[in-house]
């Protein structure tokens, strides 16, 4: 399902998780980020690219590298691959594909390719890193937080932020790997705000936005959950953390398990 369309971007969304799957289009090249999630989304993704891209180079930039960002991956085996250096050493690879081959199962699902971790061909280990491709630049900064390997990509001249697995209109900060890295990423989200005329936000999960005042908005909403979130763990406020849970969107056992992670990791760091 399409999501967003305007002349060079068209942000496709999934019924899985709300995902989204963005291409973006300039005179240099086609740009694709994280193709998902079930075979004929996937399809029909594929077939907007090969429909569009003409003699233009195809590159598939991995946003971070959780299993349902990277299913669809050999579906483009031509595509340039772009991710971070923590992506192309990820210690979890079997781990990812497993959890891929695990899903698809369950649900016998078939996919007409092979299922693989991606193979990183540009390798983004420094915030600033660009990469320029005739008057297309990709100004790339790492992310860690939400996970290690995660990148923020902007694309200008056409003032898109990539922003991965943050920023999403209703999904509360998923902490897999530090709070305090999130933290930090959040810290980064604003200075790219203030250095980058953003003029199109779109997340890994939920709608995308071209609103300014929505962007902080979302920038705030994350920033002063995670900071209410840490508070509540140090103090081991029981109450203030039911309440901090129930502010989710969609609540099951895999926003109960999330929540509890969160707690787990702060404890960690903070105590």
């Amino acid at each position: 399902m399409i999501q967003y369309q305007n002349e060079h971007v068209t942000v496709f969304q999934s019924v899985l998780y709300q995902t989204t799957s963005t291409v973006i289009q300039t005179k240099d090249m086609v740009l694709l980020i994280d193709p998902n999630w079930l075979p004929n989304e996937i399809d029909e993704i594929k077939h907007f690219v090969d429909t569009i891209k003409g003699e233009r180079d195809t590159y598939l930039l991995f946003t971070h590298g959780d299993f349902d960002h990277i299913i669809g991956y050999q579906a483009f085996p031509d595509a340039k691959v772009i991710g971070s250096l923590a992506l192309a050493n990820s210690s979890e690879k079997e781990q990812k594909l497993a959890m891929i081959r695990e899903f698809d199962n369950k649900h016998y699902i078939s996919r007409n390719y092979p299922i693989e971790f991606p193979k990183v061909d540009v390798g983004i280990d420094k915030d600033g890193q660009q990469l320029c491709v005739g008057d297309t630049t990709l100004t790339f900064y790492l992310a860690p937080g939400h996970t290690e390997d995660g990148v923020i990509s902007v694309i200008e001249p056409l003032g898109i932020m990539i922003a991965g697995d943050y920023l999403s209109n209703f999904e509360l900060p998923f902490i897999y790997q530090s709070a305090k890295a999130y933290k930090q990423t959040m810290e980064k989200a604003e200075r790219i705000f203030a250095e980058h005329p953003i003029e199109l936000l779109v997340p890994g999960h939920g709608q995308v936005t071209t609103d300014s005042i929505e962007m902080k908005r979302r920038l705030d909403v994350a920033a002063d959950y995670l900071e209410r979130l840490c508070e509540a763990v140090v103090a081991n406020d029981e109450q203030a953390l039911d309440s901090l849970y129930n502010e989710h969107a969609y609540l099951s056992s895999f926003t109960k398990y999330c929540h509890e992670e969160n707690i787990n990791i702060i404890k960690r760091e903070y105590m």
